[in-house]
């Protein structure tokens, strides 16, 4: 959300960029319908004639193609998978992805919306990458329509976000455990987070040295991010030097998906180095409209592609990997969901799953923004003679103020006393952002985009039709709960706060949002009604549990429950949303669901520390 809203506003810039680029022009790509489920037996099936019986697929009989597994969605998750299952040479894998990939001519440079750092804006509002998604207006926020951007290119949403790397706090996944996600709590997902990763600054027990996913910190030394991290110590909080890893409370420098100045989303990291192995088959631009079943075993998938309808055959499995609006969208049409809902729609029902499209969970954030006295904001960088100047720069060297998405810092704090680990989030930026970045910020400004991590609103999504062009309904509920109110008031008092410290004085104007005239709760609790949007966060529409769990759809194996050699893998199946940004999470349910699949021994750090504040008794 960043500097990108300097580089959207100009024709200028994109011109130049044109010319010195002569030739990447778009990267688009797969992103994100893919979609994965698992079957629903929780042993692993050997390739055997009893299990993997050909003659019981209609492929057997077509001439039409056949692979091991079928992924639908080349994003955060499908591209991990990719990578990961075809390490089996003996292997075969078919990645679909609904978008373009995501470099132009094979070349970063013509393709610099999606991989300069400080244009991620540019794709976050349009559609060109993204699926562009609209919410139900909200009861509960003014009525207002809330704008979901979902990527739909190679990397998903990863090749959209601002590449903040932030894993969620340990207790998140202690709870999905208690949830009925078994084999899930923080010993066992701390290793594979290692796994996929590979630290600037080295690894460690939270950190991995080897990976294939390059995190980083910033460059810019910004004075005003040193200001907000001394002024979070002011007021109170403690320093962190990696709220990734032993100790997630506090405010310090973001860890950030950027490799060399540029993004490095999981088509850089994990699709594009494995593109020659001869088991690994990708297309793009297939809109995946179907999952077929012979009785309730996935075969395969309808794609249409070019204007024409295709099927393709899994000797395996089929894992849906679109992501948490689109695998549930799949999943419906199939004939996996409500049964009532789908009767109404005329959709043969496969499987009666209620919990399809139920559970639905994201974060929301505001904007606490502060006028800066000096001239140092990111202000200036939006004018257009800088912004070709950084243009410039980033395509000749990937250096500079376009090698960064310039959220270098922030933090994660507890709203109140007795809060067993931090629920309030901060990402800190030394600019101001307006409407997702689709207007050019007005002034010399900084800001901190906060917000609650553990919303207590739940909401749904339903088909809107059987038509696989029809976006699904979707209906988050937010602020439907009194406590979310509380908690985005406490959000925005704590903010003010640490903006009143002394590290900010040299900096300090008028408060621009709220602003000097919200001072009483009931202000405060209108502005985040009118102001409050999306982080971009969705999840836990295919809830992973137990079974016994009547609204459970994976198993802790990530099968479709009574389904057979289907799979999700992606944040869908969160049995709860994390403390934090979810493409990290995401990454690392998939190398573990890998593993999974690949029938190899779960990774574990038994007895890993994890940080307690001294007291609960107080807030800070």
């Amino acid at each position: 959300m960043t500097f990108d809203s300097l580089l959207k506003t100009n024709h200028l810039m994109t011109t130049m960029l044109s010319y010195a680029m002569l030739g990447q022009t778009g990267a688009r790509q797969l992103v994100s319908r893919t979609r994965g489920r698992f079957m629903r037996d929780s042993r692993c099936f050997s390739a055997t004639a009893a299990h993997w019986n050909s003659s019981a697929s209609p492929a057997a009989n077509q001439k039409t193609p056949s692979y091991s597994y079928i992924i639908v969605g080349a994003g955060s998750a499908g591209c991990v998978l990719a990578n990961r299952l075809t390490e089996d040479a003996h292997e075969s894998v078919l990645l679909l992805e609904a978008g373009p990939k995501d470099m132009l001519l094979g070349s970063l440079r013509l393709s610099w919306k999606i991989h300069m750092p400080a244009a991620l804006t540019y794709n976050l509002c349009d559609d060109k990458y993204n699926w562009y998604y609209h919410t139900l207006p909200q009861a509960h926020m003014d009525n207002r329509v809330m704008y979901w951007p979902r990527g739909r290119v190679w990397g998903g949403s990863s090749s959209l976000n601002a590449m903040v790397y932030i894993r969620g706090h340990a207790e998140d996944y202690n709870r999905w455990q208690r949830e009925g996600a078994e084999g899930w709590d923080y010993e066992h997902c701390l290793p594979y987070f290692r796994k996929a990763q590979c630290h600037e600054l080295g690894e460690d027990r939270y950190r991995g040295g080897s990976g294939p996913l390059h995190v980083s910190r910033g460059r810019t030394n910004h004075p005003l991010h040193k200001a907000f991290i001394e002024a979070g110590q002011q007021a109170g909080y403690p320093f962190t030097d990696d709220m990734n890893g032993y100790q997630q409370e506090g405010l310090g420098w973001m860890d950030m998906t950027i490799y060399k100045g540029k993004r490095w989303s999981t088509a850089s990291a994990y699709l594009r180095p494995v593109l020659g192995r001869p088991n690994l088959k990708t297309e793009v631009h297939c809109l995946t409209t179907k999952i077929l079943f012979d009785g309730n075993r996935a075969v395969g998938v309808e794609y249409t592609q070019d204007g024409q309808k295709k099927r393709v055959f899994a000797d395996k499995e089929v894992i849906l990997s679109g992501g948490a609006i689109n695998s549930p969208h799949l999943l419906m049409l199939s004939g996996v969901g409500n049964a009532d809902d789908l009767k109404q729609l005329g959709i043969p029902v496969v499987q009666h799953l209620p919990g399809v499209g139920s559970n639905l969970q994201d974060h929301l954030e505001l904007y606490v923004q502060q006028q800066c006295t000096q001239p140092i904001s990111l202000y200036k960088s939006q004018k257009p003679f800088h912004m070709v100047k950084i243009g410039l720069e980033w395509l000749t060297l990937f250096t500079g103020y376009g090698a960064t998405a310039h959220l270098e810092s922030g933090g994660f704090i507890r709203s109140r006393p007795h809060v067993s680990h931090p629920d309030i989030q901060f990402h800190f930026l030394p600019s101001q952002v307006i409407d997702h970045g689709r207007v050019a910020s007005k002034m010399e400004a900084y800001q901190v985009h906060v917000g609650p991590m553990r919303s207590t609103s739940i909401g749904w999504m339903k088909l809107k039709s059987s038509n696989p062009l029809d976006h699904p309904i979707l209906q988050p509920n937010y602020l439907s709960n009194d406590i979310d109110v509380w908690e985005f008031r406490e959000s925005v008092k704590l903010s003010r706060e640490i903006f009143a410290q002394k590290a900010f004085d040299p900096f300090r104007g008028p408060e621009v949002q709220p602003g000097p005239q919200v001072e009483s709760d009931a202000d405060i609790d209108a502005f985040v009604r009118q102001k409050a949007d999306s982080a971009y966060h969705p999840s836990c529409t295919c809830k992973m549990g137990a079974p016994s769990d009547p609204m459970a759809v994976v198993d802790s194996n990530a099968r479709i429950l009574g389904v057979e050699r289907l799979r999700v893998v992606d944040a869908s199946i969160m049995p709860s949303i994390v403390s934090g940004n979810l493409n990290a999470p995401t990454i690392m349910m998939a190398e573990k669901a890998a593993d999974i699949i690949r029938c190899r021994p779960a990774l574990v750090d038994p007895g890993v520390p994890v940080y307690q504040p001294p007291t609960l008794d107080t807030q800070r």
